[in-house]
């Protein structure tokens, strides 16, 4: 018998006869006529047409019983000797279905499953469809028959070798106690044992043809070289110095990177600054009749450098020497994938080899191309620590964590803000609710929040700086003393040598799951490598390069991020952790919501900032936290508790039943918890105990 199959042929790429094979091959033959009649031709041109752009025809198996007979025998051990018995165009179609059959679990797609989910093959063996599976899939590639063949045979011949002897020591059992046979259990060891061998095996392989064009040193003078001394960068070298290893740190500007120079700590003075004056102007609130202060701008810039002054010697040159690291202050040059060529500041120059490197350069603010902008001059993040003279009128671009951040403060210092923003909110990462909240806070303290607002052109007319942004297709004119450029940032990736390796980059250093680039023993981390960029993620990042570099082959991680939390130091602050409502809508995950509101919290209510919410998301059902929102007072600090929880795999129930020190604003976390317990009351059972108290009481 010849059962007719459906095949994707004739579908031609503008070369002559290229075709997207596609065979369906099954270990059971009674699939076929269940195919025919449920996955139509539509189907088929509908989820392979656009790939394939090709028709959709029928043919016929040669020797279908030969095929099905060696598919089954050969995993039942011993057919293989049937081989050659069968017609010469059948063969290679029957190894090829060996092949098929033994690896398709880990090749299948969800467009496959979807494609497979007819209502009588659910009822299948997973294994059989899983070698329709990967029979889909195989024939998607525009490769000639010819070349898949004798890719897979040799590719899959040490898997078909295995689980072949697995089969044929099951078929010599005669009795139970053969069961506990070595050649039995060596079978079983061996089919456990062999994904990983073969994946090391591949590592191999791929690591030989990544370095074939390169001399490896015959000894190392590091262990590890780091290039760039910011969050992600000292925390690779500390640990690195902490295991005993030889690491040698390369930063060409000031250690402790953007976070202590000109991000997180400058930007956290400022804003603690402008809290201040912001509570002399509440005076009222807290029964104080008048209350007044006088600013001087240069003076508050000045405390911003004594900070940072004060914060310094945590990352000094100094203090790394001390715990073991070799602190070289210049540019660094990656010229081969063990050799890092490194220019001082004095000029001197120096090549090291070494096994390991990581890549640790940070990133700087983007500056969008808009006409006019530089004609205008524009402050960043990077130098509007240097102002010494507030601006009357000051233009920030960008509604993220940033461009809020600063937006707020200068307003508080006395600036006339204005706020652009493209989207439809600030914030846009946060929900909906809390862009709003954040908004009309920014509004009810003087801030001009513009929505949906272009930056178009930059201009000077009669001597007055212009900003022309298109809202609802009209032009608004926006006038200005200084423009606050806040609009993102963009990984630095140029200039160490990473074009002359070929070590590919997008917006970021490309990387896989352990941080490695396409070299294995070069890892990036921090905010070059993405996919976050927060201080305490590089650092986070940091171990597993760290770790990774050292210890690999032997040992290595994947970097975790499971729960990774973050806060956006506006007034009233705000605080993630996990997904939010958002983002679980987005990747169609099943929530509950529980909320709380601050504003009945008895210690916001003393402090006079009874104004917020917590949000939790929760499983279905469950205490199972999926994602914490936090909106008030302290929302960093308040997060943690959840941050813990969920990485500890703590619930609700848990957290409830945790005393929580009154009063306190961290009693809010307990309050959600109670929130939750409340709408998850077992109702019937309480009815059974109103009962039992009526009872007792006669």
């Amino acid at each position: 018998m010849q059962t007719p199959l459906f095949n994707l042929a004739h579908a031609r790429s503008g070369d002559k006869g290229d075709k997207c094979n596609l065979g369906i091959i099954a270990r059971r033959p009674d699939f076929y006529p269940i195919l025919l009649r449920e996955l139509t031709a539509e189907r088929v041109k509908r989820y392979f047409g656009e790939w394939c752009h090709g028709s959709v025809e029928r043919y016929e198996l040669p020797n279908l019983e030969a095929l099905n007979f060696v598919l089954n025998g050969a995993l039942d051990g011993g057919a293989l000797a049937s081989l050659p018995f069968m017609k010469p165009e059948s063969w290679w179609i029957a190894l090829g279905a060996i092949t098929a059959g033994l690896t398709t679990a880990m090749f299948m797609t969800p467009v496959v499953a979807e494609i497979l989910a007819i209502p009588r093959l659910l009822g299948a063996p997973l294994t059989a469809r899983a070698e329709l599976g990967l029979a889909f899939l195989l024939g998607l590639t525009a490769m000639k028959t010819w070349t898949y063949f004798w890719v897979s045979q040799i590719g899959m011949l040490a898997g078909t070798v295995v689980y072949v002897n697995a089969g044929t020591q099951l078929a010599k059992l005669d009795s139970l106690s053969g069961i506990l046979s070595p050649g039995l259990l060596g079978s079983f060891v061996l089919l456990g044992i062999f994904p990983l061998i073969a994946r090391k095996l591949v590592e191999i392989v791929r690591m030989n043809k990544v370095f074939a064009h390169w001399k490896k040193p015959a000894r190392f003078d590091r262990n590890l070289v780091v290039i760039g001394g910011g969050s992600a960068g000292l925390v690779t070298s500390y640990i690195a110095a902490a295991v005993k290893a030889k690491v040698t740190l390369v930063e060409k500007h000031k250690l402790g990177g953007d976070c202590l120079n000109t991000g997180c700590v400058p930007s956290k003075a400022l804003i603690r600054s402008a809290k201040f004056l912001s509570h002399i102007s509440r005076s009222a609130e807290f029964g104080i009749a008048s209350a007044s202060a006088t600013i001087e701008f240069s003076d508050v810039m000045e405390r911003v450098q004594s900070v940072i002054r004060t914060v310094e010697p945590h990352d000094s040159a100094e203090r790394y020497t001390e715990l073991g690291v070799d602190v070289v202050q210049g540019s660094a040059t990656i010229v081969s994938p063990w050799e890092v060529d490194i220019t001082r500041d004095d000029g001197s120059t120096q090549r090291l080899t070494t096994r390991s490197i990581v890549i640790a350069t940070g990133a700087r603010p983007f500056v969008p191309p808009i006409p006019g902008i530089e004609d205008v001059g524009y402050l960043t993040s990077d130098n509007v620590w240097n102002l010494r003279k507030l601006p009357r009128r000051l233009v920030v671009l960008g509604g993220g964590p940033i461009g809020s951040e600063m937006t707020q403060a200068f307003a508080r210092l006395g600036a006339k803000v204005t706020q652009v923003e493209m989207g439809e909110r600030i914030m846009v990462r946060e929900d909906p609710d809390v862009s709003e909240l954040v908004t009309q806070r920014f509004r009810s303290e003087g801030i001009d929040v513009l929505l949906k607002h272009q930056a178009k052109q930059f201009m000077i007319e009669n001597g007055e700086k212009i900003l022309i942004a298109e809202h609802d297709g009209q032009d608004v004119r926006i006038p200005f003393d200084a423009v606050l450029v806040a609009v993102g940032r963009v990984a630095n990736l140029k200039g160490f040598g990473l074009e002359a390796l070929g070590i590919p980059t997008g917006r970021t250093v490309d990387t896989n799951e352990f941080l490695q680039t396409n070299y294995p023993n070069i890892y990036a981390a921090g905010d070059v490598a993405g996919p976050y960029q927060f201080t305490h993620t590089a650092a986070h990042q940091a171990w597993y390069a760290a770790v990774n570099a050292l210890f690999d082959p032997f040992k290595k991680f994947k970097a975790d991020y499971s729960v990774i939390p973050w806060a956006t130091f506006v007034e009233p602050e705000v605080a993630r952790v996990g997904l939010n409502e958002l983002e679980a809508r987005e990747k169609g995950i099943p929530y509950e919501v529980t909320t709380y509101g601050i504003d009945d919290l008895d210690r916001a209510i003393a402090d006079s900032e009874a104004h917020g919410f917590l949000k939790v998301l929760t499983v279905p059902g469950k205490d199972k936290i999926l994602g914490v929102t936090i909106v008030g007072e302290h929302a960093g600090d308040l997060i943690a508790e959840y941050v813990l929880a969920m990485k500890q795999g703590i619930g609700l129930n848990k957290i409830l039943g945790t005393i929580h020190i009154y009063p306190t604003l961290a009693e809010a976390n307990k309050y959600v918890a109670g929130n939750w317990k409340k709408a998850h009351a077992p109702q019937k059972l309480l009815a059974w105990v109103e009962r039992f108290h009526a009872w007792r009481r006669g």
